[in-house]
């Protein structure tokens, strides 16, 4: 099995983009990816293909036949390319509520307008499937403040700033706070 079972084979669509179930080809691009924007992520240390590989084998594709995953990751395309991926982290299906994670390609990542734009539509569509299709109450994201463009694109895809997290982790030898924001599936408006 190479898609989870609870989106019963669907995708979600806007315009030439697209986000389906991650799969075991997207691991190698995904990890070329994380290292090289590793002070945007929580990981400390660059992975290695063995790593990679065995976090996909071990962790992702055994959430694929669970009714409850926990990650839900998603490869996130466009005209059926690979630019980025992301999904829903750390979910509690009791609360429904879950965590989502993003990452787009490295050189689409520089450009701050397409990141933008692009993120906002990564946005989009994992508000229509958490909410319209999983049934979920509330995502929510934890930013690192020196990512101004990214914590503004957040908030600007209808994401309300919880608070900020004082000095939550250091990048390069400095002190980063983080800060949390949210979106609730009364706040959500499907952008058809």
């Amino acid at each position: 099995m190479e898609k989870y079972s609870i989106l019963d084979g669907k995708s979600f669509l806007f315009d030439e983009y697209e986000i389906a179930s991650v799969s075991i080809k997207d691991a190698l691009p995904i990890m070329n990816w994380r290292n090289q924007q590793i002070d945007a992520l929580r990981q400390k240390d660059y992975l290695t293909e063995k790593n990679q590989l065995d976090y996909f084998h071990q962790v992702v594709q055994p959430q694929y036949s669970k009714s409850n995953p926990d990650p839900l990751l998603m490869g996130f395309t466009k005209e059926d390319e690979l630019i980025g991926y992301g999904g829903l982290v750390h979910i509690d299906w009791n609360n429904r509520r879950a965590e989502v994670s993003f990452l787009l390609e490295s050189k689409r990542a520089k450009n701050l307008t397409l990141y933008k734009k692009e993120l906002q539509v990564f946005f989009s569509l994992i508000k229509e499937l958490a909410f319209d299709h999983l049934g979920l109450n509330k995502l929510s994201t934890e930013s690192y403040a020196h990512r101004q463009h990214h914590v503004m694109a957040i908030e600007e895809s209808g994401f309300v700033r919880e608070g900020i997290l004082r000095q939550q982790t250091m990048i390069d030898g400095q002190w980063v706070d983080a800060v949390i924001a949210s979106c609730l599936c009364k706040d959500y408006l499907p952008v058809k």
